[in-house]
């Protein structure tokens, strides 16, 4: 069995692609580049560099590795970018999945699993949601990764393949051996532009919006560490490969923290009492998202290992610090 992973190149992929790679798994990354990079990616992977759209493309790629499996990251990520450029969200992540899964059906792959969003949840309130909470995306990002939920959904329903949906909450963090982590420079993560602006390579950062209807009128996400987040992947993986019927779940720990929250644990890691100025809210930021995650300790038997908000933070600040030294 081989796992083609797209997007390996970047943030939560190529700590997909360590996971399978250190369970001994082949592993097939295709990536782009346009934000990946390529040494980010695991040697113990083959790589190649193309698009996940390119139907026969990756139809020759599941005949000559023989894959199996395709656990799909690849797409646009940024939400109010995707509120001002919807098209780019449509193409990069709705029409990519959509030709990506009509060569999964082609070359016969058995198991897809796709990374989606909790923003598919929309405006939600201050409670936090589950499996069948409905569905309003506020963002054209939110909606393009809902629709690749739909076509995955009916295509299963008419071919011989089962899927697995993963809804993230707001991953942060490294992996906890340095090998790989956040490494877009100019990433929008609250998590690691706090960390950057510690160490003094922004100026300043900004807090978007302190009215909202929340204990310290700023935004509250549910922070879930990228390693307790791919071992989701690997347990929905195996539950596919057994048989397992296909699901959607969602990944958080079940407890939010505040922006103010957030900024104040990176100060209180690093030790920088860096300026973070308070401005007006951004387009198509709901107040609050968080889950249960019931549903997938309950199927899966997940166990988070990492569920410490100052854990998160003093990863992604020794993965910002080493990226400085890498860099010089």
């Amino acid at each position: 069995m081989t796992v083609l992973v797209t997007g390996g190149a970047g943030y939560i992929g190529s700590h997909m692609v360590l996971s399978l790679a250190d369970a001994g798994q082949d592993v097939v990354v295709l990536d782009n580049l346009v934000t990946g990079f390529d040494w980010a990616i695991d040697g113990r992977a083959t790589f190649v560099q193309g698009n996940a759209g390119d139907i026969d493309f990756v139809v020759s790629l599941i005949e000559k590795y023989r894959i199996t499996e395709i656990i799909h990251f690849a797409g646009s990520i940024v939400v109010p970018e995707s509120v001002t450029n919807p098209l780019k969200y449509y193409a990069n992540n709705t029409s990519t999945s959509r030709n990506l899964i009509e060569a999964a059906v082609k070359g016969g792959v058995k198991h897809f699993i796709f990374s989606s969003t909790a923003a598919v949840y929309g405006m939600t309130g201050l409670a936090p949601v589950v499996e069948d909470t409905p569905l309003h995306p506020m963002s054209p990002y939110g909606r393009s990764k809902l629709m690749t939920e739909w076509m995955l959904a009916d295509v299963a329903a008419a071919h011989p393949m089962t899927y697995g949906v993963l809804r993230y909450f707001n991953v942060a963090g490294a992996d906890p051996q340095k090998r790989s982590g956040q490494s877009t420079p100019l990433a929008t993560h609250l998590i690691k532009v706090a960390c950057q602006t510690a160490l003094g390579q922004r100026e300043k950062m900004d807090i978007f919006g302190t009215d909202y209807e929340t204990p310290d009128g700023t935004c509250v996400r549910d922070y879930i560490h990228v390693t307790d987040l791919i071992a989701a992947h690997a347990l929905l993986l195996n539950h596919l490969r057994k048989g397992g019927e296909s699901t959607t779940l969602n990944c958080a720990y079940g407890r939010g923290y505040s922006v103010r929250e957030v900024v104040e644990t990176v100060r209180k890691v690093s030790g920088v009492n860096f300026r973070a100025d308070e401005g007006p809210r951004r387009a198509g930021d709901p107040a609050s998202i968080t889950a249960t995650g019931q549903k997938v300790r309950a199927l899966l038997g997940w166990k988070p290992q990492h569920d410490d908000l100052n854990e998160i933070v003093e990863t992604a600040y020794a993965w910002e610090r080493h990226l400085m030294t890498r860099n010089r």
